[in-house]
């Protein structure tokens, strides 16, 4: 047998070799931190989930969340993984951890949506969002998330035990769009920009009536139109203002604007604010 090999074929089979050999080195090296990390944790789920509940209770808050986790990615879609999860959120939650809480969560009831939990997830969407609401000067972009969740819980689960607290987040939530709005209103009203004024204060009226902003709005728009000479306007929103809210102080401004200018309040049936009212049964 002829073993003579061109210089080409001894380089290939000399690179073959390197190639080989350094395989090998790197796979010689790994250390054992890297293989224990792909080693599965064997501990039975029961025992794992017992153990994370353990901590929970004795205040080890981090290690419990830890724990479930882990138990979550061991034994995935087990019925300890759904156990796992909720307690996840909740553990996160308490900690303060509110974008973790609303990514646990929506998880959570993504994947059990029938599950006799999955109120108390959307439940703590909502408040994880309801934890971050700013003052009333700055973005409204959380609120309005927590307004959204509150809302479907109610609408999904408006029997469970978390439904009476949602209503009382909403109200709440709603008040501070509301105040929002009447802020940007106001801004708008004081620089003589009545049409951009006057369209703030109409979502007040049309979106948030229910809130203790919505007599303050009619005023506004009374006064809005007013400046305006859009006299009918004026006089229906200083009427739906006094049927409502007979003894409101903000009626009686109403009241005193159109009197100096020879008017009363008045309302016109095709008015849009007649409308938006008689829909709730206010007007």
């Amino acid at each position: 047998m002829n073993h003579w090999q061109s210089p080409k074929g001894r380089k290939r089979h000399t690179l073959a070799a390197t190639l080989l050999a350094s395989a090998v080195l790197l796979a010689g090296c790994a250390s054992s931190s890297d293989v224990s990390e792909l080693e599965l944790d064997d501990t039975p789920p029961q025992q794992m989930f017992n153990d994370a509940l353990a901590l929970r209770a004795a205040g080890q808050l981090k290690q419990a969340e830890k724990k479930f986790n882990e138990l979550d990615k061991t034994y995935p879609y087990s019925e300890f993984a759904r156990k796992s999860l909720i307690n996840i959120a909740y553990l996160n939650f308490t900690m303060g951890k509110y974008p973790e809480t609303v990514a646990a969560a929506k998880r959570f009831v993504a994947l059990y949506p029938g599950s006799e939990d999955s109120a108390y997830a959307l439940f703590l969407i909502g408040e994880s969002y309801y934890r971050q609401i700013p003052d009333v000067g700055r973005d409204q972009h959380a609120t309005a998330q927590a307004l959204d969740a509150m809302r479907e819980v109610v609408q999904r689960y408006p029997d469970s035990e978390y439904a009476n607290e949602a209503r009382n987040r909403i109200r709440m939530a709603e008040d501070q769009l509301a105040g929002k709005e009447m802020e940007v209103g106001r801004y708008y009203l004081v620089r003589k920009n009545y049409l951009a004024a006057i369209n703030r204060f109409k979502l007040v009226v049309t979106n948030y009536q229910t809130t203790r902003h919505v007599e303050e709005a009619l005023f506004r728009l009374t006064e809005s139109y007013y400046a305006l000479g859009v006299v009918n306007e004026a006089q229906t929103a200083a009427a739906v203002l006094g049927h409502n809210f007979p003894d409101s102080e903000w009626y009686k401004d109403a009241y005193s604007l159109l009197k100096d200018g020879g008017y009363r309040p008045q309302a016109s049936s095709g008015s849009w604010m007649s409308k938006a009212f008689a829909s709730l049964k206010i007007f």
